[in-house]
Formats: structure tokens, C-alpha cells, sequence
């Protein structure tokens, strides 16, 4: 057997061990889904028709449409937090050891592990947007190939902070630290364009939000889906997202490989 096929066969045992943990104790995903959706109603029942005219919107459906591309990524943010505790837990539990002594491929566990946080990111961006359509989210001028690529920058920005959530749960000393030290991928959409335009920030606090990964994402997939305009955006998320990735792959397997030894 090949490397690639030794690879892809191990990587998908690892995925569906992932996979069925998932479906035996769902409650950790819908616990993580609880704060996305909370929020999106919170800010549209409760504060709605004031955050429109802070926007210069005319009523709440302007609101609503401001703040599902905000709510949507802070989705993504808040369920990796589930891929680095899983990791902390294999890593500080001695599976590694046992993993060690079978000839698998050695990324198998960590490449299980994204793949299968990116799928339930995905489902979860899903459920939030079905919500989000049933309390009045529209983008009706949203060609397919916009939709498309909406889609496209959703999965890319999850696989991104899946591979920071892995590494953190790779370097965290057990489950409840690995949860702790991914908390700041919730908090960053807080402190973005998630909920009010940089623009109107103080001054001081203005570039805290314009040079973080979630602002150009939340402004380029309002682009693709509301036609406001994008700008540089684009591309300042993509680099955001490769630059996130390689650094968690990097971070990730040498956790992996230091403590396997």
C-alpha cells in the first residue's frame, strides 16, 4: 500500500471514530451552538430596532441582515472549541501511546480530528443559518455563484481555526485547560464587525477589530451574500486563513510528535 492510500485509510478510520464519539454525546455540540444562537436572537428581539439606527438601517430586517455574516463565523469560532477538547483528552489520556505501538500514518489522529470539526462546524453554520432565515434573513440578490463562494470562505475559515483549536488542545495540559485556552475564538467576533461597523469604534480600540481574521471574513461573506462592498477584504481573509492554517498544522503535529516520543 501506498503512503497516500496508508494515509487516507487511516485518516478516515480516525474520522469515523470522531465521528461516532460525536454522535454519542451530542450535547457538547449543542451546548457550543447555544451561545451563536442566543446571541443572534438577543441582538434582533432585544436590541434590533436600536442597533438598526445605529447602522442607518430603517427597521430590524436591516439588523438582520447586518448580523448573520457575523454570526454565522462566530459559529465556526465557538464549535472548534469542541476539536480542542476532544484532542486534549486523546493526547493526556495515553491513546497516542497505543497509537504509537500500530502502523498507522502519524497525522491520522490530528487529520481525523479537523476534518471531522469542520463537518460539524459546517452543519452547525447550517442549523444557525436556518434560524437566522426563519426569524426574517434574506439575500435575495445572491447569484448561486455567490452562494458558492460564501460556502466556500465558510469552510476555509473552519478549517483555519480548526487547526489553531487542535493545536491548542494539543498543547493544553488537560480537557478543561484546552477549553479555556480556546475561549478568545468566541471572544474575537465580540471585539469585530460582527455587531456594529469598526468604523464607529473609539479610535484606540478601531484597529483591534480591523486587524483580526473575523472582521475581513464577516465583511467579505457580507459582500458575497448582501452586495456591500468588499474591498481588500477578500483577500486579507484568505491570507488570514492560510497563514492560520500552516501555523496550526506546525503547531499541531509538533505537540504531536513531541509527546508521542
Amino acid at each position: 500500500m501506498s503512503s497516500l492510500s496508508l494515509a487516507v485509510r487511516d485518516s478516515s478510520t480516525m474520522l469515523r471514530r470522531n465521528l461516532l464519539h460525536t454522535r454519542r454525546y451530542p450535547s457538547g455540540t449543542l451546548n457550543l451552538l447555544l451561545t451563536p444562537i442566543m446571541l443572534l436572537l438577543l441582538f434582533v428581539y432585544i436590541f434590533g430596532d436600536v442597533m438598526s439606527t445605529g447602522i442607518g438601517g430603517a427597521d430590524r430586517s436591516d439588523y438582520i441582515a447586518y448580523i448573520v455574516p457575523g454570526i454565522l463565523m462566530m459559529t465556526i469560532g465557538s464549535t472548534v472549541i469542541g476539536a480542542a477538547v476532544y484532542v486534549s483528552m486523546d493526547m493526556n489520556e495515553g491513546l497516542i501511546a497505543r497509537f504509537r505501538t500500530m502502523k498507522i500514518y502519524r497525522g491520522s489522529m490530528m487529520i481525523g480530528h479537523v476534518v471531522g470539526s469542520v463537518l460539524q462546524c459546517l452543519a452547525s453554520v447550517v442549523l444557525v443559518g436556518a434560524v437566522a432565515m426563519a426569524i426574517g434573513f434574506r439575500s435575495v440578490d445572491a447569484t448561486a455563484l455567490e452562494w458558492l463562494a460564501a460556502f466556500g470562505l465558510l469552510a476555509l475559515f473552519a478549517v483555519a481555526l480548526t487547526w489553531i483549536a487542535v493545536g491548542m488542545g494539543a498543547a493544553s495540559p488537560n480537557a478543561e485547560a484546552a477549553a479555556n485556552s480556546a475561549q478568545p475564538l468566541i471572544l474575537l467576533p465580540l471585539i469585530s464587525s460582527a455587531f456594529i461597523p469598526a468604523g464607529t469604534m473609539p479610535g484606540w480600540f478601531r484597529p483591534i477589530a480591523e486587524y483580526q481574521p473575523f472582521t475581513p471574513a464577516i465583511e467579505t461573506l457580507r459582500g458575497l451574500l448582501l452586495g456591500t462592498e468588499i474591498g481588500n477584504n477578500w483577500w486579507i481573509a484568505l491570507a488570514w486563513c492560510v497563514g492560520l492554517i500552516v501555523l496550526g498544522y506546525r503547531w499541531s503535529m509538533a505537540q504531536f510528535n513531541r509527546d508521542a516520543k
